[in-house]
C-alpha cells in the first residue's frame, strides 16, 4: 500500500482507496507531471486486486507495463457499431472473437482493468472492451462488472479517428472520446484530477501551462510565452531537444546533425528474441551512431546506481565494441551505456498459484539511446527535458501545444522556434465543458467512506445470492423432459427434487438471511471489525456451502447421460457442467468466509474459483450407472458391446443399430423366442430379420452362464 503524508498527495491517496477497497470505476487525470505514471506504477506493485493493464499503442503500453488494447481485448482496428452482434460483423472482425482458455481464464478472474493513456483511446474501442468483458463474466452488467481505471489528460494528445471512421461513427456516438461510449454512460464512475505538479516548481510557469491547457490564453500569456521566442536560434553545445510535430522532420533533423559531425559512424544492432513487433520498438534496431552524438536515454536505469532516466539527454564522448560513454550536462563524469533489455509482455496464468502473471513473449535488447537532436511531440509524451526548442507552428491536433510546453521543467529551458498566437492552439469545447466538470465533482473523504461500505454490501449480497445455481437447474429439468423418451427416465424426478430442497433449503432461507444482512450492513462499523457480524457470517456460509454440496454437488456428481443422440447428450451435459461450475463456483466463495469476512482474502478466493475447471466428465464416478437399476448389468454390458461393434462394421450410427432402451428392456426382460424379442420397443420387422438371430443368441448365452 501507498501511504502519502502531506496535503500535496491527498488526492494520490484518496484515488488508491478508491481504486483498492471499493468497486468504483474511476477516471484519474491531472495535468502534465502531476505523477499518474507513478501512482500506476505503485499500483502494480502494490495492489491486491488482480489487475492487468491495457494502453492503445504499443509504447505506450510498454511505457505501463502493460500490453495494447487491441492485441488483448482482439479487437479489429477499424471502426465497431455498438450492439452488432458477432454474427453480424464482417468476417475480418470475427476472426478476432476466437480467444484462448488462458485469456478467458484472466478475464473471468479480473477484479481490476486498468487502462492507460486513455485520451487517446476512441468511445467505440471502450464499447468494444466492455462487449469482450460481458461475454465472458457478467452480461448484464457494463464491463461484465469489472472495476475500470482509466488514467489520463484529455487535454494532452486525443483519439485518431479518420473521417471516414467518423461518419460510420458519428451515428452512433456524440464524440470520439472514450467518455461518449455507451458502456461508461451506464455507470456512475468518478473523476479524481491530480493537481500537485512535479515535473515544474516554478508557479509562474505551472500557471501559464494551465492556462494554455484550459484555454485560457489572455495577451499578458501570450507575451511571456513569446518572451521564449529566438528566430534562428542554433544550439550547439547546449543540449536542447527540438520537438516537432511531424516525424519526418524530426528524422531530418537528426540525419542531418549526425552527418555534419566528424568521424565513422557505429552500427550498433539490436537483438529480437521471441516475438516483437517492429512497430513498438523503443529505438532503432539498427543505431548509427558518432562521437559528439547528441542523444536521449529511452529507458530507466535498471541497475541500482539510477545513472539515467527515460527522457535525459547528453552527448556521446567515445564509443567502445558495444558500449558507448554519455556526458550529461552538470555532471561530473560520463555514464557507460551497456545495452539493456526491453520486454514485450503477455498475461498469463499460473496453473499453480491460480494468478495471473506477466510472461514474457519477446525481448528487444539494444543501447538504450535514440539521437536526440529531435522528436516528434506525440513521442514526447510522458518525457521530461531541461532544454527544448518547440516548433508549433504546424501543429495540427488538439492538445499537441500543450503536450509540447509541459515536457519543459521551466520557461527559461524552453525556446520556441516560432511565436505563439491564440489562434494556433488548437482547443476543444466538448473537453474543456467535460474537464471542468471533472475539477467541479471531485469525490471527498464522504463519498469514499459510502463507496466503501457499498463495494462490502455488493459483494456479500452477491456471495448470499443463489440465482446463478437456480438457472442451470431449470435448464436441465427442461432438457431432460424433452428428451426423456431416448434416455434413462429417472433424472426427471431427482432433478425436480433437486429443485425443491434448493428453493426450500437454500434459496428462501437466503432472502430471509439478506433481509437481516443488509440492515446489519446499515450499522458505521467496518465489517472486519464487527465481531457480531462476522460470526452470523461465518455461521451462514457454513450452512449455504454445506446444502449446496448436499443438494447440488453430490447428486451431480452421481448422474451419467447415456442415450444415442450426441448432440442432446451434450446438451444436457453442458447444462450439467455450468450447474456444476456455478455451485463450486459459489462453494469455494463461501469456504472463504468460514472464519468471517476478509476483503483481500475473498477477492483472491473469488479470483482463483471464477477458473477452477470443473465439468461432469472429470467429476462423474466411473461406476457404470446408467440412469435407472438395470436388472441384468452384464448382459446389458454385453449388447451394448456387441452393438457398438455392429455399427461399426456396417459404418452406420450406434442408434440405427439399436437403441439405449432396447437393449435396456432386452437386458430386463430376457427374451428366448422371436415372438418374445419382437415385444421389445424399437425393434420393428427390419432389425428382427437383421439382428433377432444374434441378438437371442447373446441372451441364450448370458441365460446358461447364468
Amino acid at each position: 500500500m501507498i501511504h502519502m503524508d502531506n496535503e500535496q498527495n491527498y488526492q494520490l491517496q484518496l484515488a488508491w482507496n478508491f481504486v483498492e477497497f471499493t468497486g468504483r470505476n474511476i477516471f484519474l487525470t491531472g495535468k502534465a507531471g502531476t505523477g499518474k505514471t507513478t501512482f500506476l506504477h505503485n499500483l502494480k506493485k502494490f495492489s491486491l486486486k488482480r489487475m492487468v493493464v491495457v494502453a492503445p499503442t504499443g509504447v505506450a503500453a510498454i511505457n505501463a507495463g502493460g500490453v495494447t488494447i487491441h492485441s488483448f481485448f482482439q479487437l479489429s482496428f477499424g471502426p465497431r457499431i455498438p450492439g452488432l452482434k458477432a454474427d453480424n460483423r464482417s468476417a475480418d472482425q470475427q476472426k478476432y472473437h476466437r480467444f484462448s482458455k488462458n485469456k478467458i481464464k484472466i478475464i473471468k478472474s479480473l477484479d481490476l482493468l486498468v487502462i492507460d493513456e486513455v485520451s487517446m483511446v476512441r468511445a467505440d474501442i471502450m464499447d468494444g472492451i466492455d462487449e469482450t468483458l460481458r461475454r465472458y463474466r457478467n452480461r448484464n452488467l457494463p464491463f461484465g462488472g469489472v472495476q475500470m481505471l482509466m488514467i489520463g489528460d484529455l487535454q494532452q494528445l486525443a483519439p485518431v479517428v479518420k473521417d471516414n471512421e467518423w461518419n460510420v461513427l458519428r451515428k452512433y456516438y456524440d464524440t470520439a472520446f472514450f467518455f461518449s461510449c455507451k458502456a461508461l454512460q451506464k455507470t456512475t464512475y468518478i473523476s479524481i484530477e491530480l493537481a500537485f505538479v512535479y515535473r515544474q516548481s516554478d508557479s509562474k510557469f505551472i500557471e501559464l501551462l494551465n492556462r494554455v491547457r484550459g484555454d485560457q490564453l489572455d495577451q499578458d500569456s501570450i507575451n511571456l510565452l513569446n518572451s521564449r521566442y529566438k528566430p534562428n536560434f542554433k544550439p550547439e553545445e547546449d543540449d536542447y531537444i527540438s520537438l516537432t510535430t511531424h516525424n519526418a522532420k524530426a528524422q531530418n533533423i537528426n540525419e542531418s546533425k549526425l552527418k555534419k559531425l566528424k568521424g565513422n559512424p557505429q552500427t550498433f544492432m539490436a537483438e529480437i528474441t521471441g516475438n516483437y513487433s517492429e512497430y513498438n520498438y523503443p529505438t532503432n534496431a539498427e543505431l548509427v551512431l558518432k562521437t559528439g552524438a547528441q542523444v536521449m536515454f529511452v529507458k530507466n536505469d535498471p541497475s541500482p546506481d539510477k545513472f539515467f532516466y527515460n527522457g535525459k539527454i547528453g552527448r556521446i564522448v567515445s564509443i567502445e565494441e558495444d558500449t558507448v560513454k554519455v556526458q550529461c550536462p552538470g555532471e561530473d563524469s560520463a555514464i557507460l551505456v551497456y545495452p539493456v533489455e526491453w520486454q514485450n509482455i503477455k498475461y498469463a496464468l499460473d496453473e499453480e498459484s491460480k494468478e495471473i502473471s506477466e510472461t514474457v513473449e519477446g525481448i528487444f535488447t539494444q543501447l538504450p539511446l535514440k539521437l536526440a537532436w529531435a522528436i516528434t511531440i506525440h513521442k514526447s509524451q510522458g518525457l521530461t527535458f531541461d532544454k527544448a526548442i518547440i516548433d508549433v507552428e504546424a501543429a495540427f491536433a488538439f492538445g499537441q501545444v500543450y503536450v509540447a510546453l509541459s515536457r519543459c521543467k521551466s520557461l527559461e529551458g524552453l525556446v520556441l522556434s516560432s511565436p505563439v498566437n491564440r489562434n494556433g492552439i488548437i482547443s476543444d469545447n466538448t473537453i474543456n465543458e467535460f474537464t471542468r466538470e471533472v475539477e467541479e465533482n471531485q469525490p471527498g473523504g464522504e463519498q469514499l467512506q459510502d463507496s466503501k461500505k457499498l463495494y462490502r454490501e455488493e459483494l456479500l449480497v452477491d456471495l448470499f445470492n443463489f440465482h446463478n445455481i437456480a438457472q442451470p437447474i431449470y435448464h436441465s429439468i427442461k432438457l431432460f423432459k424433452d428428451h426423456s423418451s431416448g434416455m434413462q427416465h429417472h433424472h426427471l424426478p431427482n432433478f425436480r427434487d433437486m429443485l425443491k430442497k434448493f428453493n426450500e433449503d437454500i434459496a428462501s432461507i437466503s432472502e430471509k438471511f439478506l433481509v437481516q444482512l443488509r440492515a446489519s450492513l446499515l450499522k458505521e462499523t467496518a465489517t472486519e471489525e464487527d465481531p457480531d457480524l462476522q460470526q452470523r457470517l461465518s455461521r451462514a456460509s457454513r450452512y449455504f456451502a454445506g446444502k449446496i454440496d448436499e443438494v447440488i454437488l453430490k447428486p451431480v456428481h452421481d448422474v451419467s447421460i447415456e442415450t444415442d443422440n450426441k448432440q442432446v447428450k451434450k446438451r444436457i451435459n453442458e447444462a450439467l457442467d455450468k450447474l456444476l461450475f456455478e455451485a463450486k463456483y459459489k462453494h469455494s466463495c463461501l469456504k472463504a468466509c468460514f472464519n468471517g469476512f476478509v476483503l483481500k482474502e475473498y477477492l483472491s478466493f473469488r479470483a482463483k474459483a471464477a477458473i477452477e475447471e470443473v465439468s461432469l466428465k472429470s467429476t462423474a464416478k466411473k461406476s457404470g450407472f446408467t440412469g435407472t437399476k438395470i436388472i441384468n448389468q452384464d448382459l446389458y454390458d454385453l449388447l451394448k458391446v456387441w452393438r457398438n461393434a455392429k455399427a461399426e462394421e456396417l459404418d452406420w450410427s450406434v442408434f440405427m443399430v439399436l437403441q439405449l432402451k432396447s437393449i435396456h428392456e432386452i437386458s430386463d426382460t430376457l427374451p428366448s423366442t422371436k415372438e418374445e424379442l419382437q415385444a421389445v420397443r424399437g425393434l420393428g420387422k427390419k432389425k428382427l430379420q437383421l439382428f433377432g438371430e444374434e441378438l437371442l443368441m447373446i441372451v441364450n448365452e448370458y441365460l446358461k452362464k447364468e
